[in-house]
Parts: structure tokens; C-alpha cells; sequence
């Protein structure tokens, strides 16, 4: 048997009793950020750019958009959510490939659940399905696909989306195997848009074609039988090196979610430890941004902190989230660094813009992705060195329920009332027992 028909034989035969119940809490950790993270976006200005756009095109509505009192099709619905939950920079992250793994694939979910009215324990079968396939093939590819210049989260979303649907619609492993062949032939991202309006865009489509590759297969729309590991397949063709092993190795007994990471800062998350070192700074001694001489750092040198790294000066608040010295400067600053530090405003503030020339970084290849070495070097002299071994987020240092769930009402407190946010996290920690996802739909617009 092929690994994409393993693969295929997985997702169709996966069931709620199979899984541990570590990944099942991990699910619903997923949904409530997810949820918060679209809320927070959802007023963004480039979604009402997309919005206009797919109105004028039109659709059936058949699935609501997060924070918004609207509906539209399945696949604009899934398309506008991934990128509304995208587009802030805020959502999960697995640090081993800075793959985004809930942006592709519980909005294919959400949609189909809303049409058929799905259940809880459905929902997070399906998505713990659609994670384990993205998740393998994000490995499998990483790191040569990323450095060739793809944005993962576009590209191995897309296949597990379409695992995802294809479970929640319970296909037979052929018609799952085609999904799978139909997603991975629509791959979607490019890194040079990193900081642009359409970085976005990538897991926003993922879910819209990963969807599609579903409801083709469906149908009976057939694809190749080894899409994935083919001579021309997704592999040879997306990275230079690939471990296929990866993909099957530990199938249904190692869940990946449960080593999911969740971000604080909404920013790449290699900025991470770079924040929390300056915030301990800013807190732990009081220091000004007139005390500082130099804020010097000793980073990992693995893509991507090398680009970020040679960014400087960013201009906008977009690419201030792939900015060393920005994400640093804030973090000494304002002592946080949520969505309101990555504005066009508080990226041009001139206070921050001045702490930003006196940043330098020296990047090591003994360093890890999630650690860093933090000084502020003080003009009387002093420097004050913190060591953040693990970011927090990360699955050394994770984020507790309780942190979760203050960083989902921060974010969803912005855009509905507390009555809804309230419900609505109710509904997701008990997830598992809610007969009809549409219950939980019709509260977040």
C-alpha cells in the first residue's frame, strides 16, 4: 500500500473512541483560538477588500463568516474564514515547520458543518484527521520546500483540508485518496508575500480548494492513485529533500496535535522568544526606552529568522511582524505585543523607530527556533541579559486553558458582545457533547 492510500485508509477509518483524549482537548484548544483569532480579524481592513470581491462574484449561501452578518458558498465561506483567522499573524503554530495548522482546515470544517449540521464529536474527528495529514506532510517537506520560497501552511493545508472534509463526509478511503490527490494538486503560497495583504491569502485558499477537492471526489472525480509519493508527485515536485517515512511512521498511535504551539504575539512566531526576553527585561527592571544604548540579541540562524532579521526598518504593520528589530522594540516598549503594536501607526511611532536602529542580532547555529539570548545594554554601562530557553507557546513552555482563553476574549470581546463570547466558549469546551455545530455558528456572527 502507497502512503497515500495509508494516508487515505487513516482518515476514512478514523473514529472519535480512537482518540486519546489529550488530542481531543487539543482539538478544542484549536477551535477556541481559531475563533478568536477569525473575531479578531474579522474587521480587518484587506477582509472587506476579499468580502467585495466574492460578493460581487456571488454564491449560494450556504455558511456564515466569522464576525460577519452574512452568508455565502462553501467555498467562499471557507476561503474568508482562513484568511480572516490568518491575517492578524495570531493564530497556532507548529514550531518544528511554521506550518499554521487550524487556518486551512477547521474552516472547510466550519462550512460543512454549518450545511449538514454536524456534530461536535464529528468536528473533531474530522479536524484532528485533517491536522495529522497536514501536520506529516509539513515534516516530510520541511525544511527544503520552505526555503525554495513556499509558504507551507498554503501548500500541506490544502491536503489537509481536504482530509478533513473528506472525514466529516465520511467518504470511503478511494474517494478520500482522490481529495487528497485533488488538494495537493492545488498547491498555494509563496513566502515573498510574507508581510503583504496576501500572506493571508495562502490558508484561506487552502481551505476553499481543499474543500473543493472533497466535494469533487465526492462526486467521483478521480485523481492519482500515489499523489503524494509519485514520480511526479507532490513530494519530488515541492522539496528538494523529503522524508516520505514521515508520513506513516507512528499513524494513529503519535498524534502531532498534541505538540501544537499557540502564539501570544501576534507575529511569526520566531519573533517569539526575542518578546519574551524584552518583556522580562522591561518588567523584571523597570528600564525605559531612553536607559537603552542597544538592545543586542543572539538568535537561531534557521530560515526564516535570517529574513526577519534583515528587516530593520519596516514600514507598515504588516511587516513589522517579520521584523526582528520591530517585534524587540515593542516588546521593551510597550511591554506586549498584540495586534494593536503591529499598526502602520506604531510601526512609524518615532520612539519605537529610534529603539529599532539601536537593535543588533548575531545569529548562531547552536541557538534553537524557540530560544534566544536577550541583552539590554544600558547607557550607564550596565547589561541585562535574560536567556529564554522556550518561548512560550511552545510545547515546552505551553500556554495554559486559562491563558487561551483570555487571549480568545481579548480578541472576540473586540467584536461581539460578552454574552456571546461567554456562550461560546461554554460551547467549545464542551464540544464534544454538542449535538449540532450550527449552535455554535450562529454566535459568532
Amino acid at each position: 500500500m502507497g502512503v497515500t492510500q495509508e494516508l487515505a485508509s487513516f482518515v476514512a477509518g478514523l473514529y472519535y473512541d480512537d482518540l486519546p483524549p489529550a488530542a481531543v482537548h487539543e482539538a478544542k484548544r484549536c477551535l477556541l483560538d481559531w475563533i478568536g483569532n477569525a473575531l479578531g480579524g474579522s474587521r480587518d481592513e484587506p477582509v472587506d477588500l476579499l468580502l467585495a470581491t466574492l460578493e460581487e462574484l456571488g454564491g449560494t449561501p450556504q455558511a456564515s463568516v466569522v464576525g460577519r452578518s452574512i452568508r455565502t458558498s462553501l467555498t467562499h465561506a471557507a476561503l474568508l474564514n482562513g484568511y480572516l483567522s490568518h491575517v492578524l499573524d495570531f493564530d497556532d503554530t507548529l514550531t518544528d515547520t511554521v506550518l499554521h495548522p487550524t487556518s486551512p482546515v477547521m474552516p472547510a470544517l466550519v462550512a460543512l458543518a454549518e450545511r449538514d449540521g454536524a456534530s461536535g464529536r464529528d468536528l473533531i474527528t474530522a479536524f484532528v484527521a485533517g491536522f495529522e495529514v497536514e501536520a506529516r506532510l509539513a515534516q516530510a517537506i520541511f525544511p527544503s520546500h520552505y526555503e525554495a520560497g513556499w509558504h507551507i501552511t498554503g501548500t500541506a493545508g490544502a491536503v489537509g483540508a481536504a482530509a478533513a472534509a473528506s472525514r466529516l463526509l465520511g467518504l470511503d478511503p478511494q474517494r478520500t485518496l482522490w481529495a487528497l490527490g485533488i488538494g495537493a494538486t492545488q498547491p498555494t503560497g509563496l513566502r515573498e508575500h510574507f508581510g503583504t495583504m496576501t500572506k493571508a491569502l495562502h490558508p484561506g485558499r487552502a481551505a476553499g480548494n481543499g474543500l473543493l477537492a472533497t466535494l469533487l471526489a465526492q462526486r467521483g472525480f478521480t485523481a492519482a492513485e500515489a499523489s503524494l509519493e509519485g514520480p511526479n508527485g507532490f513530494l519530488r515536485a515541492m522539496a528538494a529533500e523529503a522524508d516520505l517515512g514521515v508520513l506513516t511512521r507512528g499513524l494513529g498511535q503519535d498524534y502531532l496535535i498534541c505538540t501544537n504551539g499557540y502564539k501570544p504575539y501576534a507575529c511569526g512566531v520566531v519573533n517569539h522568544p526575542i518578546i519574551d526576553g524584552a518583556i522580562h527585561l522591561r518588567n523584571t527592571y523597570g528600564i525605559s526606552p531612553e536607559q537603552v544604548d542597544a538592545i543586542e540579541v543572539r538568535a537561531s540562524d534557521r530560515p526564516p529568522i535570517p529574513q526577519l532579521a534583515a528587516n530593520p526598518d519596516p514600514q507598515t504593520g504588516l511587516s513589522g511582524k517579520f521584523s526582528l528589530a520591530h517585534c524587540a522594540a515593542v516588546g521593551l516598549v510597550d511591554g506586549v505585543a498584540l495586534p494593536a503594536q503591529f499598526t502602520d501607526a506604531r510601526v512609524r511611532d518615532p520612539q519605537v523607530a529610534a529603539l529599532r536602529r539601536r537593535f543588533r542580532v548575531t545569529l548562531h547555529p547552536t541557538v534553537r527556533e524557540t530560544e534566544a539570548y536577550v541583552t539590554a545594554v544600558l547607557k550607564d554601562g550596565r547589561r541585562l541579559e535574560v536567556h529564554i530557553p522556550h518561548a512560550t507557546g511552545t510545547q515546552a513552555n505551553p500556554m495554559s486553558d486559562a491563558a487561551l482563553e483570555a487571549k480568545y476574549r481579548g480578541q472576540a470581546g473586540a467584536a461581539l458582545p460578552p454574552e456571546q463570547v461567554d456562550a461560546i466558549a461554554r460551547l467549545v469546551w464542551d464540544l464534544e457533547t454538542l449535538a449540532d455545530l450550527r449552535d455554535l455558528a450562529g454566535r459568532w456572527s
